[in-house]
């Protein structure tokens, strides 16, 4: 997504009090009021470990070394899947819209939430996420829809989290990974349950993807700077080298860069042939050496991403493959994480 006043909308929502949900209620039609997800029902999670779903999927050039454990909790976010340009339900998607969520799961259900499959449990719930267009309002009317839009989605989000909590979580370590939209709200997420807060030494790691995150924002919780390191925080957004989207000259802050390859902050360079596989248009193919990683000013650039067709790829945006260019970097640093963890929880009972 990574669209204008993204950021302006990040902050403002982090801001926002308590009451705001409240107050701005009434913009919704009486079906989005009422409609609200019961968690203790399958059909409320787009990825759950009760059901098949496409989180479970594994790219065919993977499956031959595909150990799954269970030792973890993956609570995953996705990303923006109301893209309809009429609006049909107005600013907040109707969670009884097969079309949406449809979409949902076999996009980033299936080629981001589908990475942490091999470490534990994926739980990814439904919600009533904002319209693309929350992110690019026009005129003040649109953008407080726009806030309430978000505060809707991310009350969802936090009542999904708060029931996983009481009914499945058990102790368990737990990951937070989210893209973009469910990134704006996983920045919440983790100001409210894990930052400075007992939770705290239950997180693996947070993978928050896609979107600007002003390290300020937290008391506690910092960015991860080895690719050992736990209890922190990764996060990306990927753009053509050399290139800065407008809104950034506009942020007064400095996102957190993780370099998606390397994992290391003395290490904020990594060129393609690192990269040990995209998962790009086929799902079952990776694909090696495809994108590189360069930590650039709070953004990570890579130059041209090389793969069959990439001359005809002409955008310099690389938001919607944020994971994807490093689907196999990404899945063994969670791994790697994971195993860090448990093995220093071993180690702190004994």
């Amino acid at each position: 997504m990574g669209r204008f006043l993204a950021f302006i909308l990040i902050v403002t929502l982090s801001s926002c009090s308590q009451n705001i949900y409240t107050k701005l209620t009434p913009l919704y039609e009486k079906e989005q009021l009422t409609e609200v997800p019961d968690y203790s029902q399958l059909n409320y999670w787009a990825a759950h470990p009760d059901k098949k779903d496409p989180s479970d999927s594994v790219p065919k050039d993977l499956a031959a070394n595909y150990h799954p454990k269970q030792d973890v909790d993956v609570f995953f976010v996705y990303p923006t899947s109301y893209l309809d340009p009429t609006q049909p339900y107005g600013w907040s998607a109707s969670l009884k819209d097969a079309k949406t969520n449809a979409y949902t799961d076999y996009t980033s259900i299936l080629n981001q939430a589908s990475i942490f499959n091999e470490v534990g449990k994926i739980y990814a719930p439904r919600y009533r996420q904002a319209h693309i267009t929350s992110y690019n309002p026009v005129g003040h009317a649109d953008t407080v829809k726009a806030l309430a839009a978000f505060e809707l989605a991310y009350q969802d989000v936090k009542t999904a989290f708060e029931y996983y909590l009481a009914h499945f979580n058990n102790g368990r370590p737990i990951i937070i990974a989210s893209h973009s939209q469910g990134s704006t709200h996983s920045i919440r997420l983790l100001k409210e349950f894990f930052d400075d807060k007992p939770l705290s030494k239950q997180l693996v790691v947070a993978y928050v993807v896609g979107m600007a995150l002003n390290p300020a924002i937290y008391t506690k919780l910092e960015a991860c700077q080895t690719p050992n390191a736990t209890g922190c925080i990764c996060a990306w957004r990927t753009y053509q080298e050399g290139y800065e989207p407008p809104f950034v000259a506009k942020e007064n802050f400095k996102s957190i860069v993780t370099n998606p390859i390397t994992w290391s902050k003395e290490q904020p360079i990594a060129t393609r042939y690192l990269n040990e596989g995209s998962v790009l248009y086929d799902f079952n193919k990776v694909t090696k050496h495809v994108a590189g990683a360069i930590n650039h000013d709070g953004l990570l650039w890579t130059p041209k991403p090389q793969f069959l067709g990439s001359f005809l790829y002409k955008t310099k945006n690389y938001h919607v493959a944020d994971f994807n260019f490093y689907y196999v970097s990404v899945r063994k640093n969670v791994a790697q994480r994971t195993n860090y963890f448990l093995e220093n929880q071993k180690t702190s009972t004994h």
